[in-house]
């Protein structure tokens, strides 16, 4: 652009203006007819048009089928309609963006299971489970990165960033409805370790506290009890007991945001190194090592276990995933054990 605004000031050797060259105009964007595979049936329209429409703000995609303007089989729809096989969309002229956006580096975790239905991954700590919010890219994007030849690859579940641990991801897309089905009915058992604060007393407790989503002024998300928010259900069993702390199993009975760490901050047993709801002056002082305790620079909590049943065999499936390292070490670091309880099923 400066050699052309140069040009445009001077003239060529026959005193004549040269001619100013405009830049190559986009092409205008088309409507386009897509037709639906066996794998993109079930999902719903909204969300598959935020995954194939690159660029595209949330907000015009909504717009777009408010107004009409995406139809299915040449018929209205709205945003909540699941697709089926053989439905042919109509997408409106969408202009993308012109630049893709970052590529995530393909990376590989430890894998638990594998086969053609499922991919069950052992997350570490501090590692995103996808893009957004700050992040640019999460386990989801890097794994997709690592298989371009994999047809379909989806979240079945989420984990906080600084949660470790078992994660779910579907390979069809009958697998990721099968699994969300179990999870909805709650025929899914998922159990987390977790070390809090505090003179624990009760082998069993089961936390019954409705949870409120909210959203702070930096856009940040955030859970609190409240009255009238979702019924959540959590039941913490003892597995081990240290003169200031305690070892606890978390069995979850429904799958709110941040449940496990907000039952327990409100029960008055913050989540050792938890920065959203924990206890913030003892963070900062298990950060560094003391005597004979390691440090610990991460929350504790850690998916162990998750029994489900297949997509495909329909059995009953098990899987778990060791306490990492660093908790092993830290735990070892805080003395004898006063309260041993059985080890975790």
């Amino acid at each position: 652009m400066k050699d052309l605004a140069r040009y445009s000031r001077g003239k060529t050797e026959t005193g004549t203006p040269p001619p100013v060259v405009a830049p190559a105009a986009q092409p205008a964007p088309q409507v386009q007819l897509l037709t639906i595979s066996e794998e993109d049936s079930g999902q719903r329209i909204d969300n598959f048009l935020l995954r194939i429409c690159k660029g595209v703000p949330k907000s015009h995609i909504y717009r777009v089928l408010r107004s009409g303007e995406v139809r299915v089989n040449k018929g209205r729809i709205d945003q909540m309609y699941r697709l089926q096989d053989g439905d042919i969309i109509r997408i409106p002229p969408i202009r993308m963006a012109e630049k893709a956006p970052p590529s995530a580096p393909g990376a590989e975790f430890t894998i638990l299971l594998e086969d053609s239905h499922l991919l069950v991954i052992d997350k570490p700590a501090g590692v995103a489970v996808h893009g957004g919010s700050g992040v640019s890219y999460g386990v989801i994007e890097q794994l997709r990165a690592s298989r371009p030849d994999a047809k379909f690859l989806e979240l079945v579940h989420r984990l906080d960033r600084d949660t470790s641990g078992i994660l779910l991801l579907a390979k069809k897309r009958s697998a990721l409805t099968d699994l969300h089905a179990q999870m909805r009915d709650g025929l899914t058992d998922k159990r987390y370790l977790t070390l809090v604060h505090g003179d624990w007393q009760n082998a069993r407790q089961h936390v019954k506290l409705a949870l409120h989503k909210y959203t702070m002024g930096d856009g940040e998300r955030r859970v609190r009890v409240q009255a009238d928010g979702m019924a959540s259900h959590t039941i913490f069993s003892l597995l081990r007991k240290y003169t200031d702390y305690a070892l606890l199993e978390a069995e979850l009975k429904t799958g709110r945001t941040h449940q496990i760490r907000v039952h327990l901050s409100h029960s008055g047993f913050a989540i050792v190194g938890d920065d959203k709801y924990g206890d913030f002056v003892l963070n900062r002082a298990l950060q560094k090592a003391d005597g004979e305790r390691v440090a610990l620079k991460r929350m504790f909590l850690h998916a162990h276990q998750i029994t489900f049943t297949h997509p495909e065999t329909g059995k009953s499936t098990t899987l778990r995933s060791k306490l990492p390292a660093e908790c092993e070490r830290f735990l070892k670091g805080l003395g004898p054990v006063q309260v041993a309880a059985a080890s975790p099923k």
